[in-house]
């Protein structure tokens, strides 16, 4: 079941006012229920692996906390960790690293035939796995006690609104939410619908509008320019972002709508001026937990630089393999940990203060950011080379190529999108000095619902005119 779908919008409604009839003490069965209906709206077998995961991790927890020893409680945690990464192991990288396996025996003359598992990765596996490896950690450093009550541990784990594509939460902060007493606020709910119309005018006009012409252009290579791959690479960033940031917006929105907080995912990002602030404003519940689990128990950097180095990129590199089961999303994600170290070696932690400067290293960050995701959009690292090719030996003495180009963005779609990104971009920019959803809610009757209107309009007109697409993290 899609937010962008009829299903949802049926659904939504009646788990909001049940929700609010229903006693309090009831509600997180409720919403236990409902994340398991809409998590089998997918693909009801598959329920099967997000109970049986979380039962593990519940028992694990509980486990750890009799444990009279820590040597036990390691013994456990280990087990459940193998457990829990050995189904993300097989239903999303089996496949990957057996062919990895035959290609690299192939180089020594060593001739085997792949063992290929026909699975479909079921939704949003990697982002439930990862909350409950946090969870057992956090009980493991005594951060967090483990829950006793099965039934509210697994609401936790499936709650609908970030089940599929996150944020990745925190048990601190979301698990005692489950239980906690709620009183419907009807500016609570006024701000969630809000943010969740920002969300879908995110998704169903810049997202899907510029995947039409991001899609054209992979799908026909060889007719797409070198000066149209350089809005192809400013698109498809423009294109994931809003896409992703657009579900968690309708995420966190949604959670309003129950009295229930998300931690943000998104903090204006194209506004950063180095590639280490690019990825603290990107995606922050997936960066913030590879720091805590996986770069600081490597030795964070608190240790020589050398090895400091090496924490982070192999951080990124784990980070660009839950992107995607293939070597382009690890180059990728080792890429983005390398430009950091070479970051922080030639400029320092502290940069040059002032707007040229400033403008300076946002404009490198943009150059750099926009083609590399090209690791991400290619299936192999050949495709790469050849779109970096088309990019790069463009012949401008031959303007007749733009006659032969596989996208058209001087189309009005393609005006429309240039205009609407510029809406988004100002929209971004401040809302890093204030609440802008907020400010207008603030603005009198009028003027806040002619906005209102507006926006709605602006979603219902320009919408693709399509089946519903998916969300592009719920391949991730």
């Amino acid at each position: 079941m899609l937010f962008n779908s009829m299903a949802y919008g049926i659904f939504l409604p009646i788990v909001f006012t049940v929700y609010w009839l229903i006693p309090n003490k009831y509600r997180w069965v409720l919403l236990l229920i409902s994340s398991y209906y809409f998590y089998m709206s997918w693909n009801p077998k598959y329920i099967v692996l997000i109970f049986g995961t979380t039962f593990i991790s519940y028992v694990a927890g509980r486990l750890m906390e009799k444990c009279d020893s820590r040597a036990h409680k390691k013994a456990v945690l280990v087990t459940a960790l193998v457990i829990c990464l050995g189904v993300l192991g097989v239903f999303k990288y089996f496949n990957f690293f057996t062919d990895t396996f035959v290609a690299a025996m192939s180089r020594f003359a060593i001739q085997l035939h792949p063992v290929t598992l026909k699975l479909v990765l079921p939704v949003g596996i990697s982002f439930y796995t990862f909350q409950t490896i946090g969870y057992m950690v956090d009980v493991y450093r005594g951060k967090v006690k483990a829950e006793k009550n099965l039934g509210i541990y697994a609401t936790f784990i499936s709650f609908f609104p970030q089940l599929v594509a996150g944020p990745i939460e925190r048990t601190g902060n979301l698990l005692p939410q489950m239980t906690s007493e709620k009183k419907f606020d009807y500016r609570e709910a006024s701000y969630g619908l809000k943010l969740m119309a920002w969300g879908f005018f995110k998704k169903l006009v810049l997202a899907d509008g510029l995947a039409v012409f991001v899609d054209a252009a992979y799908r026909e290579m060889e007719r797409t320019t070198g000066l149209d791959w350089l809005v192809v690479f400013f698109f498809f960033q423009i294109q994931v972002y809003c896409d992703f940031s657009g579900y968690s917006d309708i995420a966190i929105g949604t959670a309003r709508l129950f009295d229930i907080k998300l931690m943000k995912n998104f903090n204006s990002p194209f506004f950063s001026t180095s590639v280490r602030e690019m990825w603290a404003r990107w995606h922050i519940s997936l960066g913030t937990w590879f720091r805590d689990y996986v770069y600081i128990p490597l030795g964070g950097s608190r240790c020589s630089k050398l090895r400091r180095d090496f924490n982070l990129i192999t951080t990124f590199l784990l980070s660009g393999l839950w992107h995607g089961a293939k070597w382009n999303c690890v180059i990728w994600g080792g890429l983005n940990g390398l430009v950091q170290v070479l970051e922080e070696r030639i400029f320092g932690k502290e940069r040059k203060k002032g707007r040229l400067a400033g403008f300076i290293s946002w404009l490198g960050v943009m150059i750099y950011w926009g083609p590399s995701a090209v690791l991400m959009r290619t299936d192999s690292f050949a495709d790469t080379l050849y779109v970096f090719k088309k990019f790069f030996l463009y012949d401008l003495r031959h303007p007749s190529q733009f006659k032969q180009t596989a996208i058209d963005i001087n189309k009005p779609d393609g005006i429309y999108c240039f205009i609407f990104v510029a809406v988004l971009m100002i929209f971004d920019y401040f809302s890093q000095k204030f609440d802008v959803i907020e400010w207008i809610s603030k603005k009198k009757v009028y003027i806040r619902w002619a906005v209102y209107v507006v926006f709605i309009w602006i979603i219902l007109a320009f919408m693709q005119p399509v089946k519903t697409t998916e969300f592009v993290y719920f391949q991730f």
